[in-house]
C-alpha cells in the first residue's frame, strides 16, 4: 500500500486535511453516541416506570374482575365482554420522530377509553364492579400502547447506538491511525529526500571547490 502513495508535500497536505476532517467527524460521532446513550437511558427509565404502573393497573383490574365474576358469574361476564367488544372502535395512529438520526415510532390509540354508556352492555344488568374493571382494563390498554412505543423506541435507539459506536471505533482504531501512519511515512520520505539533496549539494560544492584549486 505504501508503494502506491506519492511521497510529495502536496500529498502530505491533502492527507493532513483528511486527518483533520476525520478527527472532527470522530468528535461529532462521539457526541452523537453520548447523546443517544442519554436519550436511551431516559427512555429506559420511562419504560420501567410504565411497566410498574401497568402491573398495578392489572392487579387492580383483576381484583375488580374477580368481584364482578363473584357477583354475576363467568357466563354473564362473558356476555358483558362480548357486548363491549362489539361496541369497540379503536383506531391506531402511527407516526415517526427523529432522535439523533434514529427514526422512532409515535403510536397513538384513539377510542380505547369509554364511559359506561358506550360499552354496549345494559346498565341495569351490570354493576359498579363491572364498570370499574372495564375502566381499569381500558386504562391498562392505553398504557400498553405507550409501552409498545417505548419498547420500539428503545430498540431503534439501541440499533442507532450500535451503528454509531461501530463508526466511532472504525475511525478511532483503523481509519485515523492508518492515515496518521501514512502521513508519518510521507514526512519521513520527504525528510530523507531533503537529507539526500543536502548531501548531494555538499558533494557538488566540494567538487567545484576542488576544481577551483587547480
Amino acid at each position: 500500500m505504501l508503494k502506491s502513495i506519492k511521497p510529495t508535500r502536496m500529498e502530505l497536505l491533502k492527507l493532513r486535511q483528511r486527518i483533520r476532517l476525520a478527527k472532527k467527524g470522530h468528535k461529532l460521532l462521539r457526541e452523537k453516541r453520548d447523546a443517544l446513550f442519554s436519550e436511551f437511558y431516559k427512555e429506559l427509565k420511562d419504560r420501567d416506570a410504565l411497566r410498574k404502573e401497568l402491573e398495578m393497573l392489572f392487579e387492580n383490574a383483576y381484583q375488580k374482575l374477580a368481584i364482578a365474576q363473584a357477583q354475576f358469574g363467568k357466563m354473564k361476564l362473558s356476555e358483558f365482554a362480548e357486548a363491549s367488544a362489539r361496541n369497540s372502535n379503536i383506531e391506531i395512529e402511527l407516526r415517526e420522530r427523529n432522535i439523533m438520526g434514529a427514526l422512532v415510532p409515535i403510536i397513538k390509540a384513539h377510542g380505547i377509553k369509554r364511559n359506561m354508556l358506550q360499552r354496549g352492555y345494559s346498565l341495569y344488568d351490570s354493576g359498579s364492579a363491572v364498570d370499574e374493571a372495564a375502566s381499569l382494563f381500558e386504562e391498562a390498554l392505553e398504557k400498553l400502547v405507550e409501552l409498545a412505543e417505548k419498547e420500539a423506541t428503545l430498540e431503534k435507539l439501541a440499533l442507532e447506538i450500535a451503528k454509531t459506536r461501530r463508526k466511532v471505533n472504525s475511525l478511532e482504531k483503523v481509519t485515523i491511525p492508518k492515515m496518521e501512519a501514512l502521513a508519518d511515512y510521507i514526512e519521513f520520505r520527504l525528510e530523507e529526500r531533503e537529507r539526500e539533496r543536502i548531501f548531494m549539494m555538499k558533494k557538488v560544492k566540494k567538487k567545484i571547490e576542488e576544481k577551483q584549486q587547480f
